[in-house]
């Protein structure tokens, strides 16, 4: 890249640049961090064409070399890439470096998922409608990828749709986020250093108008994946047509805390599950359901606890809370909590923002009606409702459109796999945050939060692929 200042898009490995840019400003201070170009229409063809046309498919140990020298390139310039998404998100280091470390994960999972085998043999002489056969079976690649990432996660949620598709053999088209564009060129950047082939790949940036639906719409694209709001989630289902879709969508994760449970455990647990990542976490907690025997001394101990959580300049090592990603969503999360108050909530810590820095926000009280109950609030904050007993959690666990992911912290085995059965969710935790995952593990929500695909490694790399049989004679 001539100029680090203005970045282009990249079309088949090639750098594209164009006089229509897109400014990308730091959230702490609204300085300018860059500039990237913006393609249109007849760059989104180019895209496709060449990604259609191909060229020499790559083996097995040529996808997970690869993967594996991205990632030991990734390693040695971790903290480049770290400043960089602390620069374009306002995320504070703390969480960036974590960030680098878990894209650091990915790539090493599909570098050796890549290596390994993925078909079945079934003998056909187990009926006795059979004949002497066997049936194989092979997952061959999708030959076109349309992939939407957010900006809450600009290098890890970019990880987990490129490094399934190198494993598998896919190409893609990748659109960031417009307000985080930058880490993803900058990982392609780096995937092409480590031997990626130009036509596997292509990373873009244009108006939805003009280039984001139309690439969605494309009959020529066979998967669309996308991580994002269910909004948009939902207008992408309207408009892609029939074909393959993965949404990732919202969340409004729970975290149960029943009598019996470690009240140290479950004050840093909500804590970490509140404020990580400035709380912009679709798996982040964001309702505390506190049993009302423990809800006193539970209260008291996190107020107590929030306050380690120091706000401020995202560069201070510090600093455990930046800022949210603009000064419009830290407005509207000041919004949510007044509107909560003024139903008859508490707000006990927190609650104004000061441009884009949204502070830690403990409230009690609230309104199981209130709009931080029922929808999600992108933010640090952290509503605690009292619960009955455990069928009053579940039921208000239950109660709101989104299902990703729910936390419970008891010591009673037979109440958490009670949990575990009757939460309506793609994930529970037991004794942990409800967003905890390995990067090759299921991960995925139902109803507003997703369609039942899973995402992670291993199931991103079977989406990815189709099975096809064949028999042969034995």
């Amino acid at each position: 890249m001539t100029n680090p200042e203005v970045w282009p898009n990249f079309i088949a490995g090639e750098a594209v640049t164009s006089d229509t840019r897109l400014d990308v400003h730091y959230p702490f201070d609204g300085s300018l961090t860059g500039q990237v170009t913006m393609i249109g229409p007849s760059e989104l063809e180019q895209c496709i064409a060449t990604m259609l046309r191909g060229g020499k498919a790559l083996s097995r140990h040529e996808r997970s070399q690869i993967l594996d020298s991205a990632r030991r390139l990734l390693l040695e310039r971790a903290d480049d890439f770290a400043d960089l998404i602390r620069r374009e998100s306002g995320l504070c280091m703390r969480d960036t470096r974590y960030e680098v470390g878990r894209a650091q994960d990915v790539l090493q999972f599909a570098a050796m998922e890549a290596l390994k085998d993925d078909g079945q043999i079934f003998s056909c002489d187990i009926t006795r409608h059979g004949k002497a056969r066997k049936i194989f079976t092979t997952r061959e690649p999708l030959r076109s990828i349309a992939a939407i990432t957010p900006f809450n996660h600009p290098l890890n949620q970019v990880a987990h749709k490129l490094a399934p598709a190198i494993a598998c053999g896919a190409p893609v088209i990748l659109k960031p986020s417009e307000k985080t564009p930058l880490t993803a060129l900058k990982f392609a950047e780096l995937l092409y250093e480590a031997g990626l082939p130009g036509w596997m790949l292509s990373v873009v940036v244009g108006p939805i108008d003009t280039v984001v639906e139309p690439m969605i719409r494309d009959d020529r694209i066979e998967l669309v994946s996308f991580t994002g709001s269910a909004t948009v989630g939902k207008q992408i289902a309207t408009t892609a047509g029939y074909k393959k879709l993965c949404l990732e969508l919202g969340g409004n994760s729970p975290l149960i805390v029943l009598e019996d449970a470690d009240l140290d455990r479950a004050v840093t647990l909500a804590a970490e599950g509140c404020y990580r990542n400035s709380g912009q976490r679709c798996t982040a907690v964001k309702r505390l359901l506190i049993h009302r025997d423990i809800i006193e001394d539970f209260t008291a101990r996190f107020v107590a606890k929030t306050g380690d959580y120091v706000v401020g300049d995202p560069a201070d090592p510090a600093t455990r809370i930046g800022t949210v990603i603009d000064e419009a969503a830290a407005t509207d999360l000041t919004r949510r909590v007044r509107d909560a108050a003024t139903a008859g909530a508490r707000v006990l810590t927190g609650g104004q923002n000061e441009g884009a820095v949204m502070p830690p926000t403990v409230l009690d009280n609230v309104p199981r009606n209130a709009e931080m109950v029922r929808t999600e609030s992108f933010g640090p904050l952290a509503p605690i409702l009292e619960i009955a007993d455990l069928d009053d959690a579940i039921e208000l666990a239950n109660s709101t459109p989104f299902a990703l992911s729910c936390g419970v912290v008891t010591n009673d085995l037979d109440r958490a796999l009670e949990t575990v059965k009757r939460v309506r969710t793609g994930t529970v935790n037991v004794n942990e945050v409800p967003g905890y995952r390995i990067e090759c593990s299921p991960f995925g929500g139902l109803k507003d939060s997703g369609l039942g695909i899973k995402e992670g490694v291993i199931e991103a790399m079977k989406f990815m692929t189709n099975v096809k049989t064949f028999s042969l004679p034995w």
